[in-house]
């Protein structure tokens, strides 16, 4: 095989070969370097590959000093030890080694500038060239699926900004986002013929239709005179909560009325009442809406969560997710009458907000749900998506090794006491994630700017550095996420720290935690819910015999064993103070 000579690693007797067919690099040790040839950085190399146990290695190397390629300016760990020193050394484990090395050969500065300006919130990033089309986009846009749930960062957003801003002659999408949004605005607007949880349905039906009526503007293919009718009542830029309050008025009725009334076979009496324009706009879509796809996208419904605190408001905003998700499934069957018509409301949300909506039709609703769940294998799909799109925004996906290598390079980085043991970097910052894309675009991004900003390539120390920033940053989602549920989170987060360690035992919390309590840091005294809260939101999980922490991202189905030591994520432990 041929090769590029990566360099000895500095003070022992092995280093690493690119391999010129773009595979994973060979682990090579000096005592299998043929004698008489001396291996300099950035030599090309013939060589024959061995597999052994602990992976592939390199055997029988010469160097081909006349081919040699020139030396990138890069600070490969360089290096060359003595041929003779200590032969003791295992030469197929580099576990041993004691000195941190991460070989940049293969990494280009012009990809880390662009990681750099990866952006963590999905409406600023370029979804054209960025975004990984999972299978689940296939069955939203199909219609086979409109609940897509998930963590904060699992995705959800990136996935409604792709359909926000799908474009062509037959298809439209309307985007619905309530962040910074009145709740009261939509509160006041019930439908009193109605018992909760029900008495907002006629109120998102309303909505749903309302906003295919504004896609409608845009659709050549409905009738002109029309057009120019809803033109007058829908031809506005305001924005959703003054738009909602045009459209309840009495006035809106009346204009609606009317075209309901030109456009209907069997036009309805004007009750004037907002509530009866919602089989207005009915007769409107089934008759004129077009053969045509309209995508309704309902996100960020989670602004109102953080603030309920008291029981009233909680019962209102519960009512009010419950009838979207009634009200979604009421329209595709309503709709559903013409074929050609192809109106789908797709709603984002939280899982945790999903949990606490309690109906008896909610089993149903599990056959059109998509749940944004992530696993090692996916994660890498994904990163190796965006390194690749990075490199050529047009260009196919590279297997991961190959991506990840090109902003890492290869090696180990030093864990543990003195940073003996060794594991790759990828496992490293994967343990300081919950194994969702936003954590690791944080993560990648902070350590491109880190090394951009100076001048260097991604080190074990740029990483370690990133790794106290992304703890502060994990900290502060999960105070975000869990501050509807526990107002207390940030004085139980110092409750945790105070312990000063990793895993304890649920009694020795309990005991930190009632301290906290008598000192009026705490008002929740239900230790038990707490404990449970976190563990939910992965927080905490559960130490094994084994010594080894399993947390709930990793298993959706595990539950908090009480009888167990708890663990405290390890994405945590700067920002705990844990030591």
């Amino acid at each position: 095989m041929l090769g590029t000579f990566n360099g000895w690693v500095l003070a022992k007797r092995y280093g690493f070969i690119s391999p010129s067919d773009g595979s994973m690099d060979v682990f090579v040790h000096q005592n299998s370097v043929l004698p008489n040839s001396v291996l300099r950085t950035g030599d090309q190399v013939e060589f024959d590959c061995s597999q052994t146990l602990k992976g592939r290695s390199a055997v029988n190397v010469s160097s081909r000093h006349n081919v040699s390629k020139p030396v990138d300016q890069r600070p490969v760990v360089q290096i060359v030890s003595s041929l003779h020193s200590d032969a003791t050394t295992d030469q197929n484990d580099p576990m041993n080694d004691e000195v941190e090395h991460t070989d940049s050969a293969s990494v280009s500065r012009k990809l880390l500038k662009e990681i750099a300006t990866w952006k963590r919130e999905a409406k600023a990033e370029n979804n054209d060239q960025y975004f990984w089309n999972v299978k689940e986009v296939s069955q939203i846009q199909a219609g086979d699926k409109y609940f897509v749930i998930g963590r904060k960062g699992s995705g959800k957003t990136a996935i409604c900004e792709h359909f926000n801003q799908m474009r062509a002659h037959d298809v439209f999408s309307d985007k619905l986002s309530f962040k910074n949004f009145p709740f009261n605005e939509l509160y006041a607007h019930k439908n009193q013929k109605f018992t909760t949880p029900n008495q907002y349905i006629t109120l998102w039906k309303y909505l749903i239709y309302s906003s295919v009526c504004r896609m409608m503007l845009k659709n050549e293919a409905v009738d002109a005179e029309l057009r120019a009718e809803l033109t007058k009542l829908y031809g506005d830029e305001l924005p959703l909560s003054r738009r909602i309050g045009k459209w309840v008025a009495k006035e809106f009725g009346f204009s609606l009325f009317g075209i309901s009334a030109k456009v209907s076979k069997d036009p309805h009496v004007n009750q004037g009442e907002w509530t009866a324009y919602v089989d207005y706009l009915e007769d409107i879509l089934l008759s004129h809406a077009g053969e045509a796809t309209y995508f309704i996208l309902f996100d960020e419904l989670d602004e109102d969560y953080r603030d309920v605190i008291q029981a009233e408001q909680y019962q209102q905003y519960t009512a009010l997710i419950t009838s979207l998700f009634k009200a979604v499934q009421d329209v595709r069957t309503t709709l559903g009458a013409n074929p050609a018509l192809r109106v789908f409301p797709v709603v984002f949300l939280r899982d945790d907000i999903y949990e606490i909506v309690q109906d008896n039709d909610k089993n149903k609703w599990g056959d059109f749900r998509v749940d944004l769940n992530w696993d090692i294998a996916k994660i890498k799909k994904v990163i190796a998506f965006r390194i690749s799109r990075a490199l050529n925004p047009t260009g196919e996906s590279l297997e991961f090794e190959d991506a990840w290598r090109r902003v890492f390079g290869t090696g180990l980085i030093g864990i543990g006491s003195g940073a003996k043991r060794k594991t790759s970097t990828f496992e490293y910052i994967a343990q300081s994630t919950l194994l969702r894309p936003r954590d690791f675009v944080a993560y990648l991004q902070n350590c491109a700017h880190d090394a951009d900003e100076n001048n260097q390539f991604i080190t074990p120390d740029v990483v370690k550095r990133v790794d106290k920033a992304f703890s502060n940053y994990l900290r502060e989602e999960l105070t975000d996420e869990l501050f509807a549920i526990l107002p207390d989170v940030v004085n139980i987060f110092d409750a945790i720290s105070q312990l000063r360690k990793w895993n304890f035992s649920i009694d020795e919390l309990e005991k930190t935690y009632g301290q906290q309590i008598e000192r009026g840091f705490i008002k929740e005294k239900n230790i038990k819910f707490v404990l449970q809260t976190l563990y939910l939101f992965s927080v905490i999980g559960n130490v094994t015999a084994r010594n080894r922490p399993v947390f709930r991202y990793q298993n959706r189905e595990a539950r908090l064993n009480f009888n167990e030591r708890v663990a405290v994520h390890r994405g945590l432990f700067k920002a705990l103070q844990i030591l």
